[in-house]
């Protein structure tokens, strides 16, 4: 393991890359923390401020339309400026004084969620040219460790910045961190030929090529869904967690921080540890494992007994990242140049679009109905997933993405692979 991590950092490329995405996460998650903080201080609203991450989060799902944008533009310059006109965004929060500014919070945090969206595509696509094929899961699973590891120390430093300067100072330092991300992707060296030129159809028969390449493409769609699965299960058993300490553990709801820094750090060694693990293993039984982790950890946490919950929340966290990076290597792997924006922004909507909906079901259930039922309910649906996914059969081949597309030579090769 620490041997593909050094043989990662010592690509240029991939050390300029997660520099970036490393200093724009970090800022990203300070903010998104502050802002919540912040429009409960303002209206002293518990709906307002849950709304909060549903801006952030709704504008995944026109990712296969936003897609199209990483495929009509050179990856590398649609980064840089996305991450320019999102670090001018980020100073309209300095205006807000009162309740009657929230909407403004909330319209910037629905941009930076349309460009974080935009930008998720042009990565993907960037790191199929820049970064070599042979370190690709090794590069994949430590930008997934880099992401949680600013998840766990942005939203501490945005709480504790918002509380000493306010919401403005948070905001400007997440003006900062886009403009460090766009510095550091204009410094990625790569050849990027310019677009195909197609010919002129609407969006929606674009997005809809995007999206029947993905979905025909058995070796693409399997993990792809699974990973949906993953997160919808994550969602079920993330609602469940203050029911579980105030009626299982008998603990504050304040130490749902130490569940979530021991799943954060497993989701950090979980990263590290996937590229050396997709040396051994295809990434369809990565996936596999990581599903039937995260359900073993899933089902721990009903047990009620303290150090089986903890170590359910390590095995939840070890586990969830790899059907995440199974997918996105996959998607990286087997989709032609020319849908990969597409493709990619159609598996990105795929995969974290059942969050928001399980968020909503968890919140219902767990009013209802005893929490058990819906860590059951998370663990039973994690490991369907490793079930089925265990068992699909072989890939087939692929029919064309569109009418003048001929992509056979590369699905011959998928069929091949499976």
């Amino acid at each position: 393991m620490v041997m593909g991590l050094f043989t990662v950092l010592r690509d240029r490329n991939a050390r300029v890359y997660l520099t970036g995405v490393i200093v724009s996460g970090f800022g990203d998650s300070a903010m998104l923390l502050a802002s919540g903080v912040w429009v409960k201080e303002l209206t002293g609203s518990d709906s307002l401020a849950a709304l909060v991450g549903f801006c952030a989060w709704a504008p995944a799902l026109a990712g296969p339309f936003l897609g199209n944008v990483a495929d009509r533009m050179r990856r590398r310059t649609l980064l840089t400026a996305t991450s320019l006109v999102l670090a001018a965004v980020m100073t309209a929060p300095i205006a807000v004084r009162s309740p009657e500014d929230v909407w403004l919070l909330f319209a910037v945090l629905s941009m930076v969620g349309t460009g974080t969206v935009l930008m998720d595509a042009a990565e993907t696509a960037l790191i199929a040219s820049a970064i070599p094929g042979d370190i690709r899961g090794d590069f994949n699973g430590l930008s997934r460790a880099a992401i949680e590891s600013t998840s766990l120390l942005g939203p501490l430093i945005g709480a504790g910045l918002f509380t000493v300067l306010g919401g403005p100072a948070v905001a400007l330092l997440n003006a900062l961190s886009f403009l460090l991300g766009a510095a550091a992707f204009s410094l990625i060296r790569v050849r990027e030929a310019a677009p195909a030129r197609r010919p002129r159809r609407n969006w929606t028969a674009e997005t809809a090529e995007g999206f029947r390449y993905l979905w025909r493409h058995r070796t693409l769609r399997a993990p792809v869904v699974a990973g949906g699965c993953a997160m919808a299960a994550s969602s079920l058993s993330s609602t469940a967690t203050y029911a579980l300490l105030d009626i299982g553990l008998r603990q504050p709801a304040a130490f749902a921080g130490v569940l979530s820094s021991v799943q954060g750090l497993g989701s950090v060694v979980g990263g590290l540890a996937t590229g050396a693990l997709m040396r051994r293993v295809p990434a369809r039984v990565l996936s596999v494992l990581g599903l039937t982790l995260f359900a073993l950890g899933a089902l721990a946490r009903i047990t009620g007994f303290l150090p089986v919950v903890v170590a359910g929340s390590l095995f939840i966290g070890l586990g969830l990242p790899w059907p995440l990076i199974s997918a996105l290597t996959t998607v990286q792997k087997e989709t032609p140049d020319e849908l990969l924006g597409r493709v990619a922004a159609t598996a990105s909507t795929l995969v974290f679009a059942p969050t928001g909906l399980a968020l909503l079901a968890g919140t219902a259930l767990v009013a209802t109905l005893d929490y058990r039922v819906q860590l059951l309910a998370a663990g039973v649906l994690g490991l369907t997933a490793a079930v089925l996914l265990a068992i699909t059969g072989r890939p087939r081949a692929v029919p064309p993405a569109g009418p003048n597309a001929d992509h056979r030579p590369h699905e011959a090769d998928a069929a091949k692979k499976g």
